[in-house]
């Protein structure tokens, strides 16, 4: 399902975490990502990860991806409510529940890293390859992809936001469902 088109890359980054566990700037230095200093670079009708946003990603956003690309917002997760809350210019969309992978929150649900966010959206809309290129950088990065690889494929077969949610309803009953049964 992966093809040879390649997502462009966007990473407004607000320089608020320590610039050696940055992953946004590990992306850049190996030519991975474009990184913003401005808010106004953002481009027009970019797809912006947002944990705040109404809408789930969904491979519906694909289309949108290949033509405009993807953005991530690198902020420390203390300034993310006061970050969320800026205006941006693009169409803004949360990932659905994972589980982080990276030193500083693994195993802390949805608190992902720059990273793991843009490989979890492109790896969602079919992007595997580009994903697991993204993710291949980082001793750790690959865990990612190991860890949420049933949400990952199931949010993959989705066909649009709604069905993303509705995985991700499931999901997480079937998980508490089997964690009752273990009590």
């Amino acid at each position: 399902m992966s093809s040879g088109i390649k997502i462009r890359l966007f990473v407004y980054h607000l320089g608020q975490d320590d610039p050696k566990k940055c992953t946004a700037l590990k992306l850049k230095k190996f030519g991975m990502v474009r990184v913003l200093y401005r808010l106004r670079e953002i481009p027009h009708g970019t797809i912006i990860l947002n944990p705040f946003s109404k809408t789930a990603f969904s491979p519906a956003d694909r289309g949108v991806l290949e033509r405009k690309g993807l953005t991530a917002i690198d902020c420390s997760w203390v300034y993310a409510d006061d970050v969320f809350k800026l205006r941006m210019r693009g169409k803004s969309r949360c990932l659905p529940f994972l589980i982080a992978a990276n030193p500083v929150n693994y195993g802390i649900p949805t608190k992902l890293s720059t990273v793991e966010a843009l490989a979890a959206a492109l790896y969602i809309a079919g992007l595997k390859v580009q994903a697991s290129t993204l993710l291949s950088i980082f001793k750790w990065g690959p865990h990612f992809l190991e860890l949420n690889r049933s949400f990952l494929e199931g949010y993959a077969q989705a066909k649009n936001s709604s069905e993303v949610i509705e995985f991700q309803r499931m999901f997480m009953l079937n998980l508490k469902k089997k964690g009752e049964r273990r009590n």
